[in-house]
C-alpha cells in the first residue's frame, strides 16, 4: 500500500465505518506516478492515476493546491462546490481550483480512469475529506 493510500485510509477510517472504507479501497484505486519539487518555493507536483469501478462515487474532498483532472478512459461526473455537475469523457480535462470541495462519480458502465495532476503545498496532506 503506498503512502497516499495510507493517508487517505487513515482519514476515511476516522469518519466512516470500516466496511465502507474497505469497499471503497477495492473500487477506487490510486497509483502514485510522480512527486517532485518544482521551481515555486514550498510547492511540489504530484501526479496520480485514479481508477474507478462502475458506479463508484468519490466523496467530497479538497486539495491544498490546484488539480487538473484528465479522463483517460470511461466517463466521470465531477461536481465542484457551487457549480453544476459536469460529465467528462476520455480525452477531456477539468481544472479544480485550490481548496475547492469536489466529488467524482463513474457514471459509465465500465471502469473509468483519470490522471490527476496537483500543484500543492509541500508537507500538507494531499486529500482532506469534506463533511
Amino acid at each position: 500500500m503506498n503512502t497516499h493510500m495510507i493517508i487517505i485510509s487513515a482519514i476515511a477510517l476516522s469518519i466512516m465505518p470500516f466496511s465502507t472504507v474497505q469497499a471503497q479501497q477495492l473500487q477506487v484505486q490510486r497509483t502514485d506516478l510522480i512527486k517532485s519539487d518544482i521551481s515555486v518555493s514550498g510547492k511540489e507536483v504530484v501526479q496520480v492515476r485514479v481508477d474507478f469501478a462502475p458506479g463508484v462515487f468519490a466523496v467530497s474532498h479538497r486539495h491544498p493546491g490546484e488539480e487538473v483532472a484528465y479522463v483517460i478512459e470511461g466517463m466521470l461526473e465531477y461536481e465542484l462546490e457551487g457549480q453544476k455537475p459536469v460529465t467528462l469523457r476520455a480525452g477531456q480535462s477539468l481544472f479544480i481550483p485550490a481548496g475547492t470541495p469536489h466529488s467524482a462519480r463513474n457514471v459509465g458502465d465500465a471502469k473509468a480512469s483519470e490522471l490527476a495532476t496537483y500543484i500543492v503545498s509541500k508537507g500538507v496532506a494531499l486529500v482532506e475529506l469534506v463533511k
